[in-house]
């Protein structure tokens, strides 16, 4: 959740204007509950996945994995849905904070 308070606070004004969702709110427990579940998915997926790595080699995987999904599933948006590309480049950017810190976390966790 911290990754999208910091996204909000850093770009929501220029996610806002670039979103053609901006205006349709959710309610805010739904939308925490949402966030909750979805940082819960990633975080055990990369624990499972990289837990037993040391943090380089991790964090490396952690870059692989950015690459092959989030921005290759970006890039199509931005290709063939007309997504615009600083809209994609926010959420690729929000993408990898997000599996390099769930990635440093599972690995540097005693």
């Amino acid at each position: 959740m911290l990754h999208g308070v910091l996204r909000d606070f850093l770009l929501g004004d220029r996610l806002a204007r670039l979103s053609p969702y901006a205006g349709s709110a959710r309610p805010v427990a739904l939308t925490a509950a949402v966030e909750v579940v979805r940082g819960g998915v990633v975080a055990a997926t990369v624990a499972a996945v990289a837990g037993d790595l040391a943090p380089g080699p991790a964090l490396l995987l952690a870059l692989a994995l950015w690459v092959a999904f989030p921005v290759v599933l970006l890039a199509g948006s931005v290709h063939h849905e007309r997504v615009p590309v600083a809209l994609a480049a926010i959420h690729a950017g929000d993408w990898l904070l997000k599996l390099l810190a769930v990635t440093a976390v599972v690995t540097l966790w005693p």
